[in-house]
C-alpha cells in the first residue's frame, strides 16, 4: 500500500451519460432527520480534489446529496439482475444506493462515489433502504484493512451518522442509522450484464461492453487466443485475469467476503460490498463468514472457484454477441492466472523476492502445510516469517533460498501483528455504540495503515493497463 494516493484536482467526468437512460433510474436522497460526519477519508478524498470541502459542505455532499459541481445531476440507481447463491434473481438492483457522482484521479482512471444506506429506490422491494452505523463502522475496517493487505478494494470514503433508529433481524435493535459513500472504480457488475441479456436488449449488451473498454482498460487477450479483436472476448478475458487475481488477493491476505454472488462482482476487479466478511483465526478452507452459507458455498477455500463461476456467467451474458469457443478459452486461463497471482502476492506478503513459478509453488504449499499443522493464526504466521525469518525445518530450508525485500519500518519489531478478527471488531462498535466513543476505531484505523506503509507498494492489480497507457 503506499503511503498516501497521489493527489489529484477535482476533473468531474459523469461519463455514464452516455448509457444512463437504459442503465439505471433517477433517484433522490433521502431526507435523514440529522447528519452528522463519523468518518471521512481525505487520503483519498485528495486523490480525487475533494480533501479541501468544508465540514458543511461535506455534509451538504455526502449527506444531504446535492449535486458536485459539473457531475450528475441527479443520482442514478443501477439495474441488474444476479445469481444469488446460484439461483437467479431479477428482482435486484440498486435498492439502499446509488451512483452519486463520476470523476477522475491523477492516472486518469474513471472513478465512482456510490452510496450505501442512501434510501428507498424503486429496486428495494420491502426494504428501507437504509445501512446501519455498526455495518458502516464493519466497512471502515474491512476497506482499511484490505487496502493495507494489497487487496484491490473500494474506499471507504465517507461516513455520516443521520439519526433514524433501526430495525434488523441480525443485531440489537433499534440501532443507529448511517450513510455511507464508497468509492470504486466503477459499478459495473457482471449481474448488469446478466439483466441486459435476459432481456434480449443486444444492443445495450454490445454498448455496455464498449463503456467498459472506454472506461476500464487492459490489457489485449494473448496472441493465440481465439477471437482476440472481438469487444465481447476482450472484456471477458480482462475479467477473468482482474478476478483471478481478486480471488489470490483474498486468500493471500486470508479474508472471507462471504457473498460472492453475480451481482457482488465488479467488471473493474475491484473487490467491494462487505457484508458479512470475516478474517481467518486459523487456516480453514471450510470457514464460512455468513451465518446464513450453511452448505459452505462462498467458504475460505471456494472462492477461487466461486468467482471462476462468476466469470462464466459473464460468458454466458456475452455469448449474444460472441461464438461459444473464444469465451471458453478466456474462462481456462483462470486457473493459470489464479496460480500466478498467489505466488505473487504470497511472496509480497512475506517479504520476499519472487524466484520462478516452480519454487513459488513450492513455498506456498510449505506456509499452507504449516499453517495447518500449526494452526497459527495468519496475521501472526506472516508476520513472524517476513523476510524468510523464524523458521526452522522444511520451511525454514525452502525459505532459505529466497532473498529478502529490505524494510527498515519498525511494525516488523512489533511483538504481534495486526489482525481484525470478530471479537476486536465488536469491541470496537461496543465503544461506539454503548458510550459514543470513537477512539477505539480512530486507533485502529491509524494502526492499520501503519501496517500498509510496513508492507511497501501493493502488487498492482491485473487486467488492467497502466496509467501512462490510459492518457
Amino acid at each position: 500500500m503506499p503511503s498516501d494516493p497521489l493527489a489529484a484536482p477535482y476533473r468531474p467526468d459523469p461519463a455514464i451519460g452516455a448509457v444512463s437512460g437504459w442503465l439505471g433510474s433517477p433517484v433522490d436522497a433521502a431526507d435523514f432527520p440529522r447528519c452528522l460526519t463519523r468518518f471521512r477519508n481525505d487520503r483519498w478524498a485528495a486523490a480525487v480534489g475533494l480533501n479541501g470541502l468544508e465540514d458543511s459542505e461535506w455534509i451538504e455532499h455526502f449527506g444531504r446529496f446535492q449535486p458536485l459541481p459539473g457531475n450528475l445531476p441527479q443520482p442514478l440507481a443501477l439495474k441488474y439482475h444476479g445469481h444469488q447463491f446460484r439461483v437467479y434473481n431479477p428482482e435486484i438492483g440498486d435498492g439502499r444506493g446509488f451512483l452519486f457522482a463520476q470523476l477522475r484521479d491523477e492516472s486518469g482512471r474513471l472513478l465512482d462515489l456510490g452510496t450505501k444506506g442512501s434510501g428507498q429506490t424503486p429496486f428495494s422491494r420491502s426494504g428501507d433502504g437504509r445501512l446501519t452505523l455498526k455495518g458502516a463502522v464493519r466497512e471502515i475496517l474491512a476497506t482499511e484493512m484490505l487496502e493495507a493487505l494489497g487487496v484491490d478494494t473500494s474506499k471507504t470514503f465517507s461516513v455520516v451518522e443521520t439519526g433514524e433508529e433501526l430495525w434488523r433481524n441480525d443485531e440489537p435493535s433499534p440501532t443507529r442509522s448511517a450513510v455511507m459513500v464508497r468509492l470504486s472504480h466503477g459499478h459495473i457488475r457482471i449481474g448488469t450484464f446478466q439483466r441486459l441479456m435476459a432481456l434480449e436488449e443486444h444492443d445495450q449488451l454490445a454498448q455496455l461492453v464498449d463503456y467498459c473498454l472506454a472506461h476500464f482498460p487492459g490489457p489485449l487477450p494473448p496472441e493465440d487466443a481465439p477471437g482476440r479483436d472481438e469487444p465481447a472476448v476482450i472484456l471477458l478475458h480482462q475479467v477473468v485475469e482482474r478476478l483471478a487475481d481478486l480471488a489470490a488477493s483474498w486468500m493471500v491476505a486470508g479474508f472471507v467476503h462471504g457473498v460472492l454472488n453475480t451481482d457482488n462482482m465488479n467488471v473493474s476487479g475491484e473487490s467491494f460490498d462487505y457484508g458479512p466478511w470475516r478474517w481467518l483465526p486459523a487456516w480453514e478452507p471450510g470457514f464460512t463468514a455468513a451465518y446464513f452459507d450453511q452448505g459452505g458455498l462462498y467458504a475460505f477455500g471456494r472462492q477461487p472457484e466461486a468467482l471462476h463461476w462468476n466469470c462464466s456467467q459473464l460468458a454466458v451474458a456475452l455469448r449474444p454477441l460472441a461464438e461459444s469457443e473464444p469465451l471458453i478459452a478466456a474462462l481456462n486461463r483462470f486457473g493459470p492466472l489464479y496460480m500466478d497471482a498467489v505466488a505473487r502476492r504470497w511472496c509480497w506478503r512475506m517479504g520476499l523476492e519472487q524466484r520462478d513459478a516452480e519454487n513459488d509453488a513450492m513455498l506456498v504449499a510449505a506456509c499452507e502445510k504449516a499453517l495447518r499443522e500449526t494452526k497459527a493464526q495468519p496475521d501472526a504466521f506472516f508476520h513472524t516469517h517476513r523476510g524468510g525469518r523464524g523458521a526452522e525445518g522444511e520451511l525454514g530450508e525452502i525459505l532459505g533460498a529466497y532473498r529478502p525485500i529490505e524494510s527498515e519500518h519498525d511494525y516488523w519489531s512489533d511483538s504481534a501483528p495486526q489482525s481484525l478478527l470478530i471479537d476486536e471488531v465488536e469491541t470496537i462498535w461496543s465503544a461506539i455504540d454503548e458510550r459514543d466513543d470513537w477512539q477505539p476505531l480512530c486507533e485502529k484505523v491509524a494502526a492499520i495503515r501503519r501496517m500498509g506503509e510496513a508492507h511497501g507498494p501493493a502488487p498492482k492489480p491485473a487486467g488492467h493497463v497502466s496509467g501512462e497507457a490510459r492518457r
